[in-house]
């Protein structure tokens, strides 16, 4: 089967011998599918015939461009963290709040776990994964194989999942309708360049190729990832190269090496279980206490959507109520059909159900708005003339994102085309991994 390729924007000697990525066989992380990828050379990306996925890309600018976007991410990053990013007036207090101040806040309330929340997806996460980012790339471009380079890219691309700084800048425009009704608020440089940050971050994940970057890893240590696909040899669900079957782990990425996720419906369905139950008491207990010297509001996820709704701001109640409530119902809901069909061949198409896969692990981490939110008014209002606190809900909630998020990321959607495949058997190597 032959990949289908975008146009080529650009072209140079140069990109030929070092750029470009050379004919080689690959196996669909999603649907298994064997597909003969022919040479892609800039501004080419390669899919899967059967289920489209987009299995690998070579940028436009393959050397150059992800450094220079982790630089200016990282210079945005300074400035946003050293700057003010909203200021709170409410009578007979002023809250002036950078991101740093928030998280010393929340550590100085006893709420380390709520600040670690914060911390993690906004800062440790995202300049770990552009320092990495930068070292990868400059050994690649000196033609050096600094120590460490393969467990540096490993860590760097898993970290593009765990950044959420476009989350909480949206939570922070969720947490301005709230606040503006009580209190004078006005943003801080942080805020706008907080934007910028989040654009830069996205667009520096998107310009790092992990397929891409592994092979030029081995041509910079004299080795030669692509080898012959064959019966003996397996191909890595993370850098898409064949090796040997044996082999643990994979030699290029240092993953773990299969053919399918081990156990994965039972380690996925065994998430998802605990993800349902405690659903329950994320929505049942109190999510935020809110307390003045005239009066103690305690408030659950769907009363305070309640409240907002009734009060008028229908499209913020709209969209707490999507990313609190709808988004993981819908996801335990999705989780839930995938499962079932990698077991039973439910009898939505293979295809559709891929599809859905994209979707359910795509949207789970926007459910962390509601927390952010929680966070942002709590910082704001940390004084005797108004206060605001977590509730018991919070950290189930948490727990609920971190759960579904680990149920969609141990399920093998390639088991749900091996189920469809097998015409209603499950086929034997299946059954050996499940």
């Amino acid at each position: 089967m032959i990949a289908f390729r975008q146009p080529v924007r650009y072209r140079s000697c140069t990109d030929s011998l070092y750029g470009a990525l050379p004919p080689h066989t690959v196996d669909c992380p999603e649907c298994g599918c064997r597909v003969d990828v022919p040479q892609l050379d800039r501004g080419e990306a390669a899919f899967c015939p059967r289920c489209s996925y987009k299995l690998f890309r070579v940028s436009n600018h393959p050397f150059s461009g992800p450094p220079a976007y982790a630089a200016a991410s990282l210079i945005l990053m300074m400035f946003a963290y050293s700057m003010t990013y909203i200021r709170v007036d409410i009578p007979g207090a002023t809250s002036i709040l950078s991101l740093p101040e928030m998280v010393r806040l929340m550590v100085f309330q006893d709420y380390g776990f709520l600040a670690e929340v914060m911390f993690i997806p906004t800062f440790g996460a995202p300049i770990l994964f552009l320092s990495l980012c930068l070292y990868v790339y400059t050994a690649l471009i000196r033609g050096k194989a600094y120590p460490a380079l393969r467990l540096a890219t490993r860590v760097m691309v898993r970290l593009k999942q765990v950044m959420m700084v476009d989350v909480f800048f949206i939570s922070t425009l969720v947490a301005y309708i709230k606040l503006s009704s009580v209190s004078e608020v006005t943003f801080g440089p942080a805020f706008y360049l907080m934007f910028l940050l989040s654009v830069m971050l996205i667009r520096t994940s998107v310009s790092v190729p992990q397929h891409w970057v592994y092979f030029q890893i081995e041509r910079l240590t004299g080795n030669d990832a692509v080898q012959t696909a064959s019966e003996d040899k397996t191909c890595c669900s993370r850098c898409l190269y064949f090796r040997n079957r044996y082999e643990r782990p994979c030699s290029v990425c240092g993953a773990d090496l299969y053919r399918r996720r081990p156990k994965s419906l039972s380690i996925s369905s065994a998430f998802l279980t605990a993800a349902v139950i405690l659903y329950f008491p994320a929505n049942i207990l109190p999510i935020m206490i809110s307390s003045n010297p005239a009066a103690t509001e305690v408030n659950t996820i769907l009363n305070g959507i309640t409240y907002m709704w009734n009060e008028g701001d229908r499209l913020i109640a709209a969209v707490i109520f999507s990313a609190s409530i709808l988004v993981p119902m819908l996801k335990i809901a999705a989780m839930s059909v995938l499962i079932a069909a990698a077991r039973f061949a439910l009898p939505a198409g293979a295809k559709k159900l891929s599809h859905l896969y994209r979707i359910t692990e795509a949207v789970g981490r926007w459910s962390m708005i509601d927390i952010f939110v929680i966070i942002i008014l709590m910082c704001s209002f940390h004084t005797n003339m108004a206060r605001v606190v977590p509730g018991g809900a919070a950290a189930y909630f948490c727990l609920v994102v971190v759960l579904t998020m680990l149920s969609a990321y141990y399920f093998d959607p390639r088991l749900i085309w091996d189920r469809y495949a097998s015409d209603g058997i499950l086929l034997n190597e299946t059954e050996k991994y499940d």
